[in-house]
């Protein structure tokens, strides 16, 4: 049976080798990558998806700025394993991270994805039109889900990470090796 859960600190080389399988390399070059990078996610809203003591689906939400004061959640990346895929489990994670955004207050989620699987839960791109990323995309894969009732009326201007830092690697980390510091810096972004 799959378990959705919080992600705890213990999930983290477990979660970015299940990044690392279904997205590849090409994930760190990704525009919303750098939103992310160096980023804590939002408090609360980091889940996993796990089935007999295994991570085998994650999502996490970050804090965004949809314009100029207008704050927001980024969400992604949504991952889950090729063998469980089509079973339920990101739809169990996305209803659980949006539940959870809207529980805590939250007013709007904001994605890069495909919207023919993004529109059952709500999301669309008719609210995001003028807005932006710092960087490469393409303006019909940037959606918007609308938490309280008019939170995107308007919204225009660029994307920004409003979210809390994330601690440097340890200068330990750099000198001990390479390998050691990729691994610090990857799982602080």
């Amino acid at each position: 049976m799959v378990k959705i859960r919080n992600e705890f600190a213990r999930d983290i080389d477990a979660r970015e080798t299940l990044l690392d399988r279904v997205w590849g390399p090409a994930r760190w070059q990704k525009t919303a990558e750098r939103l992310r990078e160096g980023r804590k996610p939002a408090e609360g809203l980091s889940f996993i998806a796990e089935e007999n003591g295994c991570l085998i689906g994650t999502v996490r939400l970050w804090r965004v700025g949809a314009g100029p004061a207008r704050p927001a959640l980024l969400l992604g990346p949504l991952a889950v394993e090729e063998a469980r895929r089509g079973l339920g489990t990101g739809t169990a994670l996305m209803q659980r991270a949006i539940a959870a955004a809207r529980r805590l207050g939250h007013q709007a989620v904001l994605l890069v994805g495909d919207a023919a699987y993004y529109r059952r839960f709500g999301f669309s791109a008719q609210k995001t039109g003028a807005l932006w990323l710092p960087g490469p995309y393409e303006p019909h894969r940037l959606l918007g889900y609308e938490l309280a009732p008019g939170a995107l009326d308007g919204a225009r201007g660029l994307i920004a990470a409003t979210g809390r830092l994330a601690p440097m690697p340890s200068l330990e980390g750099v000198i001990a090796g390479r390998a050691g510091a990729d691994t610090a810096v990857r799982h602080a972004a």
